[in-house]
């Protein structure tokens, strides 16, 4: 479904990504980890073809992206759902608009089409529609706010792609787990390829079912949880050091 094919990108001529090759399959559940700045959300950004990168191929179902014109693009981000660090969503729309934003914008469905959608997507994600549907995103939680912009995403694109930019950052534990739980629930349920970025250890080892670690630009691991547990390369066992009892808590439930 994704693939990197030997990937090199630069911002202003100072090296982000360094040889990258990267795939994930059909209904895989992959999480990007690694130190702040070691390019991890401009994988993201590729993805989107936001960036292109000076050397090598961004393919995405088939297709190089980096190849293609803009409005192109923009079809194979029909397939894509991305929830952005903290939501992103619009402060000056009500709930009910952020998550409907896209057939209000793009199609000529009836407002009360669109309205049950909307109702039916908060539904989904968790949300009593009669009580925030016409709030706006300063008077939610944070946790209220990250599962309106899944909703927003699901129902802009009805993605067979989902990628997370550090989806629980800053969030309490039970917020978090509410969020970690509806992205579970949407990877299995519809069968997405979902891709995660995050700093969150215990978050990732939930989520995922494959862990690349990425190391100033490179990736220095790629595999299974219990290949990473298994890990000798030196990078990988300094940054997951810090996390180490939290690491392996998590991992020993995991095979239990």
């Amino acid at each position: 479904m994704i693939e990197l094919r030997n990937v090199h990108f630069a911002y202003d001529e100072k090296p982000v990504l360094n040889a990258i090759n990267l795939h994930v399959n059909y209904g895989e559940a992959l999480v990007i980890m690694g130190p702040s700045g070691s390019g991890k959300s401009t994988i993201l950004r590729l993805l989107l073809g936001l960036e292109c990168p000076q050397q090598g191929e961004v393919i995405i179902d088939g297709q190089n992206i980096c190849t293609l014109r803009e409005k192109d693009k923009r079809e194979i981000r029909k397939n894509i759902g991305m929830v952005f660090q903290n939501g992103a969503l619009f402060d000056s729309l009500s709930v009910g608009e952020n998550v409907g934003y896209y057939l209000f914008e793009h199609t000529r469905m009836s407002l009360d089409e669109i309205s049950e959608r909307v109702e039916r997507m908060l539904g989904f994600v968790g949300l009593d529609s009669e009580e925030i549907i016409d709030r706006l995103p300063e008077q939610l939680s944070g946790g209220m706010q990250r599962r309106v912009a899944i909703g927003r995403a699901l129902l802009s694109t009805d993605p067979k792609i989902m990628l997370y930019d550090e989806p629980t950052t800053g969030l309490d534990p039970q917020s978090a787990a509410t969020v970690l739980n509806l992205m579970q629930k949407l990877h299995d349920e519809k069968d997405i390829c979902s891709v995660m970025v995050t700093h969150q250890i215990a978050d990732a080892l939930q989520f995922g079912n494959r862990f690349v670690v990425v190391i100033e630009g490179r990736v220095a691991f790629d595999g299974s949880l219990e290949e990473l547990r298994e890990s000798k390369e030196i990078d990988v066992l300094e940054f997951l050091a810090p996390f180490r009892e939290s690491f392996y808590g998590v991992a020993k439930k995991k095979f239990v």
